[in-house]
């Protein structure tokens, strides 16, 4: 399903290194290595749902960047995400951006909180999501990923950019994933 792509396109020399080199001088990248998001790797991940790509499913605080579709996928592709997670991504960036959580709240301040997305019933087990020990740590590819693509979300599409933003004096590694 070849879906016309209207987010920023970019050449960069065939290389990881190049890719993710530009990713952190553009400001698009958290300082981990990302995964590109080329055409292929984000209709994959477009597979995952069966919404419009163009579909604008909130506006992010606190440039209220819109949030489409696409580039939720561009940012979970980035990210590691697996198809299957796009759900739980739309799901929390919706929840995010409803008023009552005052994300334009959390997005700016100079505290170095992060929000929380808690995951549960049968969708949890089948997509893998750890909720046992070790929960908040690594080991895990869903809770590692889908919280690392919510962050990229709100840096790319929130514009919460550390230090521009983002006023956080201390960071936390809470703001990863």
């Amino acid at each position: 399903m070849n879906h016309k792509f209207t987010s920023e396109k970019v050449t960069v020399a065939d290389s990881i290194e190049a890719v993710n080199n530009l990713y952190i001088e553009k400001g698009w990248s958290d300082g981990l290595p990302i995964i590109p998001p080329t055409e292929q790797a984000l209709e994959k991940m477009l597979s995952g749902t069966k919404r419009d790509p163009s579909e604008v499913l909130a506006k992010i605080p606190p440039t209220w960047g819109e949030a489409t579709i696409e580039k939720l996928a561009i940012n979970a592709v980035m990210a590691g995400c697996l198809p299957e997670y796009m759900p739980v991504i739309m799901t929390a960036v919706e929840a995010m951006c409803d008023e009552k959580f005052r994300l334009g709240e959390v997005q700016p301040t100079t505290h170095p909180v992060a929000p929380l997305i808690i995951v549960n019933g049968p969708i949890a087990k089948k997509l893998g999501i750890n909720s046992k020990a070790g929960a908040f740590g690594p080991c895990w590819r869903a809770n590692a990923t889908i919280g690392r693509a919510i962050r990229l979300i709100l840096m790319n599409i929130g514009g919460a950019y550390p230090g521009k933003l983002d006023l956080a004096t201390q960071g936390q590694p809470c703001k990863y994933t």
